[in-house]
């Protein structure tokens, strides 16, 4: 069998820090990927959680809600993100409002990078062989996207 390669074209005028962008193929690896956590959700997001409080204890304190009714609504919001990648643009003010929102639940800056590694943690873990290189690449460049936008409404001032 052989296997196709997917050259990236990284822009040479992207600044320092900016994310990559998102090629199809990526958004059909995380989608591919995520149908694996998606049919075991209240599972995976317990490893989410217990993931993030490993990495970041003093991060429990954000979330108030009980866990199960926290986790469900991290997956109903990342699957409406994981089907919205197709069409970012349409998604981004949802996802502005959303880091406005969890400016208000506590969240800073460095938080995003450790849900970011809970986040891939889960993926991996489920997806098992299917969690290669590429599909690992695809996660951190959709999620860096994700999170810039949040982070940049975090610190736009608020009405």
């Amino acid at each position: 069998m052989y296997r196709t390669l997917h050259l990236r074209v990284t822009p040479v005028d992207r600044p320092p820090g900016e994310p990559r962008p998102v090629t199809p193929r990526q958004i059909d690896l995380v989608r591919d990927s995520f149908v694996h956590i998606l049919f075991a959700a209240d599972e995976a997001s317990t490893i989410f959680y217990d993931r993030l409080f490993a990495l970041a204890p003093e991060s429990r304190a954000l979330f108030t809600n009980d866990r199960t009714v926290q986790g469900r609504l991290f997956m109903q919001t990342l699957a409406k993100i994981v089907t919205g990648l197709t069409a970012f643009e349409a998604m981004r003010p949802e996802l502005r409002a959303l880091g406005r929102r969890h400016v208000a639940y506590g969240a800073k800056d460095h938080h995003y990078a450790i849900i970011g590694d809970a986040l891939r943690h889960v993926v991996a873990q489920f997806a098992g062989a299917d969690f290669d290189p590429d599909t690992d690449r695809a996660w951190q460049d959709a999620y860096g996207l994700v999170a810039q936008v949040m982070i940049e409404a975090s610190h736009e001032p608020h009405e």
